[in-house]
């Protein structure tokens, strides 16, 4: 038997993240971390495209985040298997970076130069919360039949 085989719990079954859903959730997670890279861009530069470069990749972040935010939230409603633990932690994972992506999405609303440096520390935190909320998502959920 495999040496990884034999440490999986066999006692809980993971279930996978819908195909769509996981589709959806690469989307944040790359949008936000590269909205944190263009930030950086801009504080060595000052080159104000970066700032714009920022602001849609926050949007888009937004956008897909939210389908992934209204899937999880489904998701939690509908099962009560889903409402403990790690499912839990996802959905208030997913609802947090959203919630700091949006002030963020204000705060690059503003001049490129205001933008920073709060720009760049709600940039860091959404992608590290986009992050951690795929981690989450991808690594597996207690399934239905875990009860």
């Amino acid at each position: 038997m495999d040496a990884i085989a034999r440490n999986v719990p066999r006692n809980v079954p993971l279930a996978q993240l819908h195909p769509l859903h996981a589709i959806l959730l690469g989307f944040p997670s790359s949008l936000f971390a590269g909205a944190l890279l263009s930030d950086l861009a801009y504080q060595a530069t000052f080159q104000v495209q970066w700032a714009n470069f920022s602001a849609w990749l926050i949007a888009g972040g937004l956008l897909v985040g939210a389908f992934v935010l209204l899937w999880a939230l489904v998701g939690f409603v509908r099962s009560p298997a889903m409402r403990r633990g790690r499912a839990a932690l996802y959905l208030a994972a997913i609802a947090a970076m959203w919630a700091l992506g949006f002030i963020n999405a204000l705060v690059h609303a503003k001049d490129a130069f205001a933008t920073m440096p709060e720009g760049l520390y709600l940039s860091a935190g959404t992608a590290l919360l986009a992050l951690f909320a795929a981690w989450i998502g991808y690594s597996g959920m207690p399934s239905r039949e875990a009860r």
